[in-house]
């Protein structure tokens, strides 16, 4: 199954994968952990790194819901750890042992929703899972990359004060500036309000063969001064360019996407694009 679900990420029609742009020469060095992996975003992170063969662990508070995603992995390919960002005593130390690059994913509603039962909140997933996951990562991690959102440094400003009511882009900002202060090299994305799903079916074939329509090309941005929407696919595939781009390395962006043809996941075009991006 994992087989047919590969092939359709490859052969999508709209996107510009082939199997010599998504090979990554260090792939069998690399284990990079996925917090959030069953998100919106995450799914499509974790996806796309098991189609370029790079081993991950996720780091979930409901395990079972890999299985039901990704379907039954050789370890050596997906690792599965149970915890919870929200507890630190969750984060045991053998979940980080050989990780080599970490992105966070996290998130919850701007709003109160279903999604905040069990105290899912702003304040808890955004600013205190992100600041027990900072602390608890081991200093050798060569990238930590952390979705975050646009408008987080305007939140006391209209239209944004709207949408930070219950404190989520404050407690997005904390997060960042938690990353920031840490000593880890780390690249942040603030996305835009984000499109295509989250993709809910928990059926594989279904997530890979999305694709972010005619909104391919990509617009990033510095200085908190895009705004607009991007796709849930171009934002997956924007934190796992920035884990081999150098030049991204302590850098923040904002990113959309907009109708026209995007750079895929060709390594070089995406180079360029973070390189031109300015404030």
């Amino acid at each position: 199954a994992l087989r047919a679900v590969r092939e359709e990420v490859i052969q999508s029609p709209n996107s510009e994968s082939t199997h010599d742009s998504i090979t990554t020469p260090s792939s069998s060095s690399k284990l990079v952990l996925v917090v959030g992996g069953t998100g919106g975003v995450g799914q499509l992170v974790v996806a796309s790194l098991l189609n370029r063969n790079i081993k991950s662990r996720l780091l979930l508070r409901d395990p079972e819901k890999a299985a039901m995603l990704f379907g039954e992995q050789d370890e050596e390919t997906l690792q599965v750890c149970k915890g919870d960002t929200r507890n630190p005593g969750d984060l045991d130390p053998t979940f980080f042992e050989g990780v080599t690059h970490v992105i966070c994913c996290t998130g919850t509603t701007a709003f109160p929703s279903r999604r905040w039962d069990g105290d899912n909140t702003p304040e808890r997933v955004d600013w205190e899972g992100v600041k027990n996951l900072i602390s608890a990562l081991p200093s050798w991690v060569k990238r930590v990359v952390l979705v975050s959102s646009i408008g987080v440094t305007k939140f006391n400003e209209l239209p944004w004060s709207i949408m930070n009511l219950f404190g989520v882009l404050k407690y997005k900002k904390m997060g960042e500036d938690f990353l920031r202060d840490s000593g880890l090299p780390f690249t942040i994305i603030r996305a835009g309000r984000l499109t295509d799903g989250p993709y809910t079916s928990y059926d594989l074939n279904t997530l890979l063969k999305a694709t972010a329509g005619q909104r391919r090309a990509v617009l990033l941005g510095q200085g908190d001064k895009l705004v607009g929407e991007v796709s849930r696919l171009v934002v997956a595939e924007a934190c796992i360019q920035a884990l081999d781009i150098e030049t991204t390395q302590g850098k923040i962006y904002e990113i959309n996407s907009v109708v026209g043809e995007g750079p895929g996941n060709d390594q070089q075009k995406w180079r360029e694009l973070f390189e031109a991006a300015q404030a």
